[in-house]
């Protein structure tokens, strides 16, 4: 990816803040975060960022008035709303103060993700990777489409997720928490065996034989090239 790609988090939410920095994190990109709208058009001005995600509800500043402060001073990057408010009003002012995408609250992190590479994709013009293998392992994030030794394989939009967070990080070990946080909504509750049942279903699609996505017992999984 090059350079590492900086995001700023506008949040109030301290729970929803450091549930989405550490996810960004986790996803490879650096992450700086605001408590209030003051403070991150400060941030803003001095730091270059890939990316904003700002809520609209902020002390000091709101998201709506930052956002256009921003642009008024010709600052393009590409804006991220938050918000719990999911009118669709509320949806156009946001993107008429000049922000570029918009998802309402709660989201699961695999959404505010895709979203937010789809704006840097559209802000860099594709230079995010479109396809990603690991051994006969290929998935296509733009059709969508996943194959093992060119057989296609269909997946549920979790699972797909579930697939891309390995491929992403292959050889690596990935844990129940990170997976919890990547792929589910935040208030998930950790002593749930709701990614064993995933992995169990994904693996059962793409590692029937079970020479690619491995369990370690007690610490998370791997995926390797068979």
């Amino acid at each position: 990816m090059g350079d590492v790609m900086r995001i700023l988090v506008v949040e109030d939410d301290k729970k929803i803040a450091s549930f989405v920095v550490k996810g960004l994190k986790q996803s490879g990109y650096a992450a700086d975060h605001c408590a209030d709208g003051e403070a991150a058009l400060v941030l803003a001005q001095t730091v270059s960022y890939d990316a904003v995600i700002v809520d609209l509800m902020l002390p000091k500043r709101d998201g709506l008035s930052l956002i256009q402060q921003l642009r008024a001073q010709g600052a393009r990057v590409p804006v991220l709303i938050l918000s719990a408010k999911a009118s669709v009003d509320d949806r156009v002012r946001g993107l008429q103060a000049g922000g570029d995408d918009y998802l309402p609250k709660p989201f699961a992190f695999s959404e505010l993700l895709a979203r937010v590479q789809a704006l840097i994709r559209r802000a860099t013009q594709a230079v995010e990777p479109t396809r990603l293998a690991v051994g006969d392992l290929t998935m296509d994030l733009l059709t969508r489409e996943v194959r093992r030794g060119g057989e296609k394989i269909e997946l549920p939009p979790r699972e797909f997720a579930l697939l891309e967070y390995l491929m992403r990080h292959p050889n690596r070990t990935v844990t129940k928490t990170m997976i919890l946080e990547h792929i589910f909504d935040y208030s998930f509750d950790p002593q749930t065996n709701v990614v064993d049942v995933l992995v169990h279903r994904l693996r059962s699609k793409v590692d029937r034989d079970r020479a690619m996505l491995h369990t370690l017992r007690g610490v998370g999984y791997v995926l390797r090239p068979a």
